[in-house]
Parts: C-alpha cells; sequence; structure tokens
C-alpha cells in the first residue's frame, strides 16, 4: 500500500446513497475511491432495510407525497427539499433502480409492479422485493458499481478523521483560508497502517448512529462515525434530537433485536396484547397501527408501562392469509422460528428500538455541507427532508436523490484544480505503543448504550438529560485519553466516534425543550 492515496473523489460509505454518487461518478469518467469499515463492501443499513422505497401510485401526485411526509415530520421539514424528493424521487426510482439497475423488485400477476401501502402513505405507493428490499438494491447495485474500473473500493478500512486545511496543512498559512476538505486519515485494518487519502471532494455517506443505544435495528457499524467526524472538523450539524425508534422490533430475551417491518402491519396486522386485544385505536383512530412511528412507538411504550409489561405483540395470523405472509414477509418468517414463534400461527412479541436519525450534518440542495469540498448524503446528513419524525421507505429514496444529486454537483464543480500537495499533509504520527484492551472498548460501549437508552430514549426529561450529559462528558475524557494511549483499531476508533454522537444527540435533546415528532419531553424544562 503506498505513503498516500490520490483520488478525484473520496466516498466513505458503500450504501444506496454512497453506491449511487459512485455509479453516477464514474459513469462519467471520475477516479472514485469507494470505502468500507467492513470486509463486505455491501454491509451497510441499506442491505438491512426490509420495508421498501417510496415509489408512485395510479393515483399519487407530488402533491399528496409532500404533504405526507411534512405531516410525518410534524411540519417542520425543509420544503424545498421535500418538493426535490417528491419531483425527482419517483423518476430516479424508474430510471435507475428499475432500468439500469434491474432490482428485482415485486409484481403483480400481470407483471406490473406490486405496491404496497405503509405508516403515514395516502395510498399504496411503496415499492418491495418481499421483505428484504434494501438487500435486493444493495446487491444490485454493487454488482454494477464492481463493472467500473476507475471506481476502487477499499473494504477492511476505517476512516479515522477528515484531513482539512485548518487542522492538518503544514503550511500554517493556510488556516487563513476557508474551512476546506482534502480527504481523510484511513486505518487500514488488514495491514494496520494509516494512510492520508487526498482527493479534490469528500462524501460521507456513513449511515446512521443506532448502535449508541441499547436496543436497534442499526448494523454493528451504525455507531455515528460520519456525524463525528464532521463535527470535529467543524461542519456545522442540526436536529439531532429527532431519532427515530421504530416501532417494531423482536422482543426475545436471547435474541438480537431484528426489525418486523411497518409492511406488515401495511399488509393488516394488528398491534394487540397478550390475549389478541388490539390498542391503538386508543391513540389514534385514524391511522390506528399505521399512524407515524413516533406515535407508534411511544403508544407501545405507555402501554408498556402502564402494565407493567416487557412486551406487545404483532398479531398477523388473525388478519393476513398464511400464503401471504409465506410469500410476503419469508426473511421476518424464517428469523421468528429460530426462536419458536411461527407467525403463521403465533403472536409475535415487540417493543419499539432506535432506528432513524432524522437530524446529522447539514447539507444544502446538493449535499453540500458548510465545509468546502465535503459532502454528506444518506442518514448521516441532514438535508431536513424528514423534519421531527421520518416518513417509511423515505429513507432509501432520500439515498437515492441525494447521491445523485451530490455526484451531479461534484461533476459541474470539480474543475481540473490541482489534488493538494502531500508534502503539506503529514503522515498519523503514533501516539501509543500498546493494543487496545477490548473489555475496556466494550465496557465503555456498553456504558454509551445504557445512558443513551435509559437516559436519551424515547421519553425525554430534564434530570435524565442531565445526568446523560455529565455521564457522557465524563466517559469522553476517559476515551479520548485511552484512544491516546493505544494503537488504533475499528473499535476504537468507533467507540471514540459513538461517545462523540451520543454527546451530540444529548445536547440536541437538552437544547430543544418542546417535544415535537419523534423528540418527546415528558416535562417542560425550567432553564
Amino acid at each position: 500500500m503506498p505513503d498516500f492515496l490520490e483520488t478525484d473523489v473520496l466516498i466513505i460509505g458503500s450504501g444506496i446513497a454512497g453506491g449511487i454518487a459512485a455509479f453516477r461518478l464514474a459513469r462519467s469518467g471520475l477516479n472514485v475511491i469507494l470505502t468500507s469499515r467492513s470486509s463486505n463492501v455491501r454491509e451497510s443499513n441499506t442491505l438491512y432495510a426490509q420495508g421498501g422505497i417510496i415509489y408512485k401510485a395510479e393515483n399519487d401526485s407530488r402533491q399528496l407525497l409532500t404533504k405526507d411526509i411534512q405531516n410525518a415530520g410534524a411540519e417542520v421539514c425543509n420544503p424545498e427539499h421535500v418538493g426535490i424528493l417528491a419531483a425527482e424521487g419517483p423518476e430516479l426510482v424508474e430510471k435507475i433502480l428499475i432500468q439500469k439497475l434491474n432490482v428485482p423488485f415485486d409484481r403483480t400477476e400481470t407483471g406490473a409492479l406490486a405496491l404496497t401501502m405503509e405508516g403515514g402513505h395516502s395510498v399504496p405507493r411503496i415499492l418491495h422485493h418481499a421483505d428484504s428490499t434494501g438487500k435486493a438494491i444493495q446487491e444490485s447495485l454493487i454488482r454494477k458499481v464492481q463493472k467500473y474500473p476507475n471506481i476502487k473500493m477499499l473494504t477492511d478500512h476505517t476512516a479515522i478523521d477528515l484531513l482539512t486545511l485548518s487542522h492538518h496543512s503544514l503550511n500554517s498559512r493556510d488556516v487563513y483560508k476557508p474551512q476546506t476538505c482534502v480527504g481523510a486519515y484511513l486505518l487500514d485494518q488488514k495491514n494496520n497502517e494509516i494512510i492520508p487519502c487526498i482527493a479534490r471532494k469528500v462524501v460521507l455517506a456513513t449511515g446512521g448512529l443506532g448502535q449508541i443505544f441499547l436496543r436497534t435495528t442499526n448494523p454493528k457499524g451504525a455507531r455515528g462515525d460520519g456525524l463525528a467526524m464532521a463535527y470535529r472538523a467543524g461542519a456545522r450539524v442540526i436536529n439531532n434530537e429527532f431519532i427515530q425508534f421504530h416501532p417494531t422490533t423482536f422482543y426475545h430475551k436471547d435474541a438480537a433485536c431484528f426489525l418486523i417491518s411497518e409492511a406488515v402491519r401495511g399488509e393488516g396486522a394488528r398491534l394487540v396484547h397478550a390475549d389478541g386485544k388490539p390498542f391503538m385505536d386508543k391513540y389514534d383512530r385514524g391511522w390506528k397501527d399505521l399512524a407515524p412511528r413516533d406515535l407508534v412507538s411511544r403508544s407501545i411504550h405507555t402501554e408498556i408501562i402502564e402494565n407493567d409489561l416487557t412486551c406487545v405483540y404483532l398479531d398477523l395470523c388473525s388478519y393476513i392469509p398464511r400464503d401471504k405472509i409465506l410469500s410476503h414477509f419469508p426473511t421476518i418468517y424464517k428469523n421468528c422460528l429460530a426462536y419458536g414463534i411461527d407467525i403463521t400461527k403465533d403472536l409475535v412479541p415487540v417493543v419499539p428500538a432506535a432506528h432513524y436519525s432524522c437530524g446529522g450534518i447539514w447539507v444544502d440542495q446538493w449535499g453540500r455541507s458548510t465545509i468546502n469540498n465535503l459532502y454528506a448524503i444518506g442518514e448521516v446528513a441532514c438535508t431536513g427532508v424528514h423534519g421531527a419524525n421520518r416518513l417509511a421507505s423515505s429513507s432509501l429514496l432520500e439515498g437515492v436523490v441525494w447521491g445523485d444529486r451530490s455526484a451531479r454537483n461534484i461533476l459541474k464543480d470539480i474543475g481540473q484544480e490541482d489534488l493538494f500537495p502531500q508534502k503539506n499533509i503529514p503522515q498519523w504520527q503514533l501516539t501509543g505503543t500498546a493494543s487496545p484492551d477490548p473489555a475496556l472498548i466494550t465496557q465503555d460501549m456498553n456504558s454509551i448504550k445504557h445512558v443513551m437508552w435509559n437516559y436519551v430514549g424515547l421519553v425525554r426529561t430534564n434530570h435524565r438529560l442531565r445526568r446523560a450529559i455529565r455521564d457522557l462528558r465524563g466517559l469522553e475524557i476517559e476515551i479520548e485519553n485511552f484512544y491516546r494511549a493505544v494503537h488504533l483499531n475499528d473499535n476504537l476508533i468507533g467507540l471514540r466516534n459513538a461517545v462523540r454522537a451520543a454527546i451530540i444527540v444529548a445536547l440536541a435533546a437538552w437544547e430543544n425543550t418542546k417535544s415535537i415528532g419523534c423528540h418527546f419531553r415528558e416535562q417542560p424544562i425550567i432553564k
């Protein structure tokens, strides 16, 4: 591996947003480095997305989709960006996912695209591939991207920090220039080397931060890496109090948390107690079980607390035919059956879990952050489309739209300027000699998860948030000292990013004293 890597565009993250950007850029001839901290370039939040992606119904319109997004987002969405999503999204799904990538979306007996209903939507407009839509998209996308020789894929490479003029340039006068990103330090996990990668443009597509919570639908790598790196570099971050909790994740003492898609309720399943009696009518007589996710999650939370329960249940078998359950939800069926639950016969135990970060790095209509040459797309970014609560199946669509828009802007803006000179970027200086103790990393990560779950979870109070901020700040000091005393590995880098992401979320929750969307304050704050 060379001392330095150089490329036109460095994309950190290989999910739908990063993959679409790489695809668009490579087709236009730019050299792209696409990195993944995993050994599998397909590993991403996208891979685990069950439900589907917004498309369009026969009786649909931009105005209707816009209204549904804004309603779910508690009317605090960015109206310009919602308009962009509604105008460009369905067309890009058609042109890129269906026509160019040949994603095998489910079809009816007549060959038409099969559309389903999900919570908060006025019409059935959701495309799906059984209950593994994200996997179908990700597989198709990566197969296409791998065909381009001008895309270099680096697996087992963890981004440590962004390279910026004010933080890293050896030319002391560069500190007076506007804040500018020129690349990133990457950890080559296999060779245990840290390599500066210099790029004309850098795109953060690192996904979410669900792993800072005790229960989450997110995969292992969703620990807030991109948010923390951008924050340290000086980027503006917004709306980070808005953490959406998915209402229905499988509950079992011996099971890892896995998602029970909202499409299950879209097909008719009901939330019930152990006796089979539905309860969502108490909380929303209109949408009932298909109310926006924040309302459903808090309703479940209330039922659990008031009735001293460990979970509630989803009833599929009373409302959906067996054949339809097996054909539409094979992955959910298989996962539940492994723990003795037959969803065609049994009630499914569920609880809410952290699912999606509606906030993130502030970006404009092209995905540009407040740092020159640094873009952010997908869940790590905050376009404002989701406002205070994301509409079901809008995240994959946002990844497509802003993956495409960021690439279009890069192609327009990149010009022929030279790369930042290698001589002005220092090699990484090792500060520690010992290997990081995995027991310490595990304990610190568990501490973050418990603090965030108990104090910055579904229901927040003044006292809980105050304690969370105090505990997390103390923990961050210890982690930073630990970070500088040992060799780096992926887990330690993730731990450092996780505690910073947790503090960003906790502080945002503290500052916003109003209950709105998925940010719920049990009582007013007196500052």
